[in-house]
């Protein structure tokens, strides 16, 4: 006799939209850090929040768009605890650091504030870095948003290495580059790369002691 298909408890208790709106960012980024975008359903999603998927579709309108906000969300969420570690207002989080960064908060200290608080997120920095490669084909829907993103960054940083060299385009994107690259690297082997110190040595040779 065939077994039965595995049942999924569907949560009938009613969330506010707020927290079920939390609920399934965070569900969707466990499930895409596991098997990326492509390997992601709107059924795994609705399943692991015990909805179905008309009742996730209330929330996001489209696999497209729930990665989408996925992003944007995380994006927000990881601005406001490097305001609250830097002391510079978490209420306030701006759309982004046009002028560079926090007031009162120099180039080192942002990045050095960021590696900290990605150690204490690897499944999200894993996220990032799978949907980053894949987002490298035109195709994928989030293509323009990584694009977006860092450009932005890379302004950003640019903006505050102004004071440190004549090149500062040139400083900012070797920055991304070697927090990219160290933090792939750490995910491969938590165990024997300890990622802030690992950055606190690229630090200077990128800053200078």
């Amino acid at each position: 006799m065939a077994e039965a298909a595995p049942r999924y408890r569907r949560d009938r208790a009613r969330l506010p939209a707020a927290q079920r709106r939390r609920q399934i960012m965070e569900a969707t980024c466990e499930l895409i850090a596991e098997r990326g975008f492509w390997g992601l359903s709107m059924q795994d999603v609705a399943d692991q929040c015990g909805l179905t998927v008309p009742g996730l579709l209330h929330y996001v309108d489209s696999k497209v768009g729930l990665l989408i906000a996925v992003l944007e969300h995380r994006d927000v969420e990881d601005a406001r605890s490097l305001r609250r570690e830097l002391g510079v207002g978490a209420d306030e989080v701006p759309d982004e650091w046009s002028d560079g960064g926090p007031k009162g908060v120099d180039l080192r200290q942002l990045c050095a504030a960021t590696v900290r608080r990605n150690k204490q997120q690897p499944e999200i920095v894993r996220l990032f870095a799978v949907l980053e490669i894949e987002s490298l084909s035109p195709s994928h829907p989030t293509h323009d948003y990584f694009a977006a993103r860092q450009a932005r960054v890379v302004s950003s940083f640019a903006a505050l290495a102004r004071e440190l060299t004549d090149r500062p385009g040139v400083l900012a994107r070797q920055i991304v580059a070697m927090m990219d690259g160290l933090q792939v690297q750490w995910l491969r082997a938590p165990q024997t790369i300890d990622l802030v110190e690992e950055w606190e040595v690229a630090a200077e040779l990128l800053f200078g002691r």
